[in-house]
């Protein structure tokens, strides 16, 4: 899943944003960052449902100044597009 979305964030494809992989900020390591606009996607398989965890790891994630998106693997295979418009919207809104 992190290859398919990569190819769409890599070479900043979405409105000029650079994405970079495997971004560590704090403890964490992130799957991928805007490190300007400040938005951090993860992906997440079945094995982070409700979990604990995740919840503290956006807590911390956040306090270092970052935006949290979290989507599922399977959005990123069946609504790629969808994904795609949701990071474009959490871009802009990190703009204004």
């Amino acid at each position: 899943m992190e290859a398919a979305l990569w190819q769409r964030l890599r070479s900043r494809q979405i409105d000029g944003a650079k994405f970079v992989r495997q971004f560590p900020i704090g403890p964490h390591v992130t799957d991928f960052a805007c490190r300007a606009a400040r938005p951090v996607i993860e992906l997440d398989g079945g094995q982070h449902a409700e979990s604990r965890g995740d919840v503290e790891r956006t807590r911390l994630i956040e306090a270092y100044g970052f935006t949290v998106i979290r989507f599922w693997n399977n959005d990123v295979t069946e609504n790629l597009d969808g994904v795609l418009a949701e990071i474009r919207t959490a871009l802009c809104n990190a703009r204004t």
